[in-house]
């Protein structure tokens, strides 16, 4: 990977050995992993707050993620000035056609008061929130929560390394990011002036819908050849942790299904095991709820009349309705339902299992949904039902 070098295999890492799981679906694939917005903007911003602590500045940088990897970054730019210091690093998406490749991330850090604490600003390239709905205030940098925490992290272990405060502020800035934003969905979602700071694992996993479908059928063989009779198919690594905690599951019997929850279910009918729960977020499955088998963005929307619909059903009324119809996003509608105690997130979870109990046609296999939101709650949940022991 240009710039970059991956030091570790920590279990579930990029490069990690495993006989199931994410990790040997990653691996299965071929394709190269690569880093998102988040890990590429704490490694800049790593950088600068160490050359502004100590003169100069780590070249190549390296940062931990949340799962344990260890990848160290080339940097692509730095200056260092009174009271502030700016580093950049190219984006390496990898494999995956993620429009941000190649964009070059840049975090500009200016020492602050001794209490001040850690200050997000987004600079040019980086948008605001302006509706609500999203895992930030409205007003607030579109710098996510879990970037937030790794860059506020490693500033302090910084801090604590060379003899600072850790009190700064972190202007986040993509070059051309107003450009790029404009193929995202950012502008449709309130996110104006640029692209959003993304990551929850720091991780890109590489997109291909014939290697991860693929993937995803040698990850019911290797459970199935495991004895495992209960699998769990999730969105992604937040679902994940929750399908784990709730049930308890090897990691030999969980699927990264991303977005494609018709090739699990249609693999599964095929190759049927006992209980298959299906975790994702709540956007993502009120997508299966009304039908949607590939979940991705560009080939299915949330349908926010079929979500008012299902309110109705619970007892919302028509004002309530009207707000869902006109929600920002699938969270602001599961929000507003949650504040007028209509329960949304099970009318989901529960359509949903219904929906994946009609693809599978019968097939001896026990269906239960969990909903989860950003920060890994479950909004919303379904009972195991179907032909299966459950």
């Amino acid at each position: 990977m240009a710039g970059v070098t991956d030091t570790t295999a920590a279990a579930g890492a990029p490069g990690a050995t495993a006989k199931g799981g994410r990790a040997a679906q990653l691996a299965h694939t071929g394709l190269r992993h690569g880093w998102t917005t988040g890990a590429c903007a704490t490694a800049a911003t790593t950088a600068a707050y160490t050359a502004l602590l100590t003169g100069d500045f780590p070249d190549p940088v390296t940062i931990t993620l949340p799962k344990g990897q260890t990848p160290a970054f080339a940097l692509a730019a730095e200056e260092l000035a009174a009271g502030h210091a700016m580093a950049a690093i190219v984006k390496d998406a990898g494999d995956d056609p993620d429009v941000t490749h190649g964009a070059l991330i840049r975090a500009t850090v200016r020492l602050l008061p001794p209490g001040s604490g850690v200050v997000f600003r987004a600079g040019p390239g980086v948008g605001t929130v302006t509706r609500p709905g999203l895992p930030l205030p409205v007003g607030e940098p579109a710098i996510n929560p879990v970037p937030r925490r790794l860059m506020t992290e490693h500033v302090a272990e910084v801090a604590a390394r060379h003899g600072g405060t850790g009190d700064v502020e972190i202007e986040v800035s993509v070059d051309h990011g107003e450009e790029i934003a404009r193929s995202t969905w950012n502008p449709r979602l309130g996110i104006l002036g640029g692209l959003s700071i993304l990551g929850t694992t720091g991780v890109v996993v590489p997109y291909s819908c014939s290697a991860w479908i693929d993937s995803i059928r040698r990850g019911v063989d290797v459970a199935r050849a495991a004895g495992r009779r209960h699998v769990a198919g999730c969105t992604g690594s937040t679902s994940e942790k929750v399908a784990v905690a709730v049930h308890g599951l090897p990691e030999d019997a969980l699927l990264d299904m991303g977005d494609f929850a018709g090739a699990v279910l249609k693999y599964i009918r095929r190759h049927p095991v006992d209980r298959l729960t299906i975790a994702g977020g709540f956007a993502k499955l009120s997508k299966l709820a009304a039908g949607h088998l590939d979940l991705h963005s560009s080939r299915s929307q949330v349908d926010k009349g079929f979500l008012a619909e299902l309110a109705r059903h619970a007892g919302a009324d028509e004002a309530l309705a009207a707000e869902v119809v006109s929600a920002n996003t699938g969270l602001d509608a599961l929000q507003r339902c949650a504040a007028r105690g209509v329960p949304l997130g099970d009318l989901v979870a529960a359509t949903a299992r219904d929906e994946a109990l009609t693809v599978l046609r019968g097939a001896p296999v026990a269906v239960d949904v969990l909903c989860v939101d950003r920060a890994g709650t479950i909004v919303g949940r379904a009972e195991s039902r179907g032909p299966g022991r459950g």
